[in-house]
């Protein structure tokens, strides 16, 4: 298997293991009264399950990200061209005041 592919499947596992973690939280809590709804009700799995499931979509697709990004090699610095040295150089600057400004009483 290639390891791209075994990645994306590790990603997707830690994500939807996230997620479910993340919906017991919210019912153990009773976020927004959650538990009353979901245990309170005939089909409350259903809800249950959806929840589990799009919070599991998006954090896949989080966990994915975070992998990819963190392949970057971070010893790697500028490629090609010279190095610029910069410089603060003081520059002179004219400040002009403003016309005599009318006093209140």
């Amino acid at each position: 298997m290639p390891k791209l592919v075994r990645l994306y499947i590790n990603s997707i596992a830690i994500g939807f293991a996230l997620s479910c973690g993340f919906v017991v939280a919210l019912v153990v809590m009773d976020v927004a009264g959650l538990r009353g709804l979901i245990l309170g009700s005939e089909i409350g799995w259903v809800a249950a399950a959806m929840m589990v499931v799009f919070n599991g979509v998006i954090f896949s697709g989080a966990q994915f990200g975070f992998a990819v990004m963190r392949m970057a090699d971070e010893d790697e610095g500028p490629r090609g061209g010279r190095p610029i040295r910069m410089e603060a150089v003081p520059v002179p600057v004219t400040v002009r005041q403003p016309a005599q400004v009318l006093k209140r009483r």
